[in-house]
């Protein structure tokens, strides 16, 4: 098989990764990638909301199947811009993908059909929304209904901060047309954690977890970036929690989306809360996660291009989906900045430090202009140091000690990742 992958972080050089392992795979191409990916794949100049182009480019390259890393071009529906071209795509289209493109749509679905969620309210209006906060119990959560890189969430422990965060989004428009709508939700207290399953539009395949880290510093300080680390599976992650989650949660959700004429097929990935009540979904997206494929993919012992076939052609009930029973551990090192304004452009050293186990998966970088000034930094979250062992410490252990080989000026990153789970 030749394999397109749509995408251009650690993500997407893990999914090049896992899919090149695979003996089906003869030639994987990456649009538009990053220098990591260009060492296992080929990458392409093409930018992931050109969908005329990268469809193109499946015709000339030969392409066989395309997957899809980031949401915003599932939910712009490059799904269906493939398919109606007849080329092979792993992704939901974009009316299903509407499950995170809006969170309105995403948490009627949920009340409609009795899926266990926070209570909320919608508003497009700020006035009204203002009115409704001064009468609420707090903590209070405020979000956009649309994209927003992950960072379209506030908790509001106090009036002052949601009536802020109301006005950011509907009055100053920081997130563009995606806070037109708001979502005031009651606040939910447990662990969260993000679910991951295959689905065909059917059937569900068991089920990985992993727990991420959002807050840019230590202890979960600071401003909320695209996730910080994260680990899998969690410890209190077991099969008895994995079969409720998929049968109260992701099973129902999924005949909830066909029951809407929005037939979902891909990765549903789930992120809930274990309450007091059982475990209710915070949100949805349709798409892996970053940082959290980077520590589920090498868990994954099935063959990825089986699994992606089978979803395709609607067959997913007859393979069976395997994952290790190892640890594994991802630390973010990012720009320093990140994740407000941060410089590029600088070297990165000991990349080839790391120990032979170890796994690293490059986000924002690039190869530098000249041959031999190497790998340099070219966003906010550079890469992705993964280790994994039979003990979470272990992991934990392996992947600070590989962190502390790599170097680039400005190289930032937390120091607790998985640390006392």
């Amino acid at each position: 098989m030749n394999i397109l992958v749509v995408g251009n972080g650690s993500r997407e050089h893990a999914i090049a990764w896992k899919l090149s392992q695979s003996s089906l795979v003869e030639n994987v191409y990456v649009a538009p990638g990053n220098a990591g990916t260009a060492q296992i794949a080929t990458n392409l100049s093409l930018e992931q909301n050109n969908f005329e182009a990268l469809a193109d480019a499946a015709v000339k390259y030969e392409i066989d199947l395309t997957m899809i890393g980031p949401e915003t071009p599932l939910s712009q529906g490059i799904v269906d811009h493939f398919q109606i071209m007849g080329q092979r795509i792993f992704g939901p289209t974009q009316s299903a993908a509407r499950i995170e493109s809006s969170k309105v749509f995403a948490k009627n679905l949920m009340r409609k059909y009795g899926i266990p969620t926070g209570d909320f309210a919608v508003f497009q209006s700020f006035d009204t929304a203002r009115d409704y906060v001064k009468k609420q119990n707090l903590p209070l959560v405020i979000k956009a209904d649309g994209l927003a890189a992950g960072k379209g969430v506030i908790i509001a422990y106090t009036q002052e901060e949601a009536l802020e965060a109301l006005e950011s989004f509907m009055v100053e428009k920081v997130f563009g047309d995606a806070g037109r709508s708001v979502l005031i939700e009651e606040f939910l207290s447990g662990r969260e954690v993000s679910v991951f399953g295959f689905t065909d539009g059917v059937h569900c395949s068991n089920l990985i977890a992993a727990c991420d880290y959002k807050r840019a510093y230590d202890y979960d300080l600071g401003p909320n970036t695209g996730g910080m680390g994260s680990y899998s599976p969690p410890s209190f992650w077991n099969e008895e929690l994995s079969n409720e989650i998929r049968s109260k949660i992701m099973l129902p959700t999924i005949k909830a989306l066909a029951s809407e004429k929005s037939k979902y097929k891909g990765i549903l990935y789930g992120g809930v809360i274990l309450t007091s009540d059982g475990p209710k979904v915070l949100e949805f997206n349709c798409r892996f996660g970053d940082p959290e494929t980077q520590v589920v993919l090498p868990l994954l012992v099935s063959d990825m291009p089986s699994i992606l076939t089978a979803v395709i052609e609607e067959r997913l009930d007859e393979i069976d989906i395997s994952w290790s029973n190892e640890s594994c551990v991802g630390i973010v090192v990012t720009s320093a900045g990140y994740p407000a304004n941060f410089d590029i452009g600088y070297k990165i050293d000991g990349l080839d430090n790391v120990d032979e186990e170890g796994i690293i998966f490059h986000g924002g970088t690039k190869n530098a202009d000249l041959p031999n000034d190497g790998i340099v930094t070219n966003g906010g979250r550079v890469l992705t140091v993964v280790s994994k062992a039979d003990d979470m410490n272990i992991a934990r252990s392996k992947a600070y000690q590989n962190v502390e080989t790599i170097r680039f000026e400005g190289a930032s990153y937390r120091n607790d990742i998985a640390l006392n789970i």
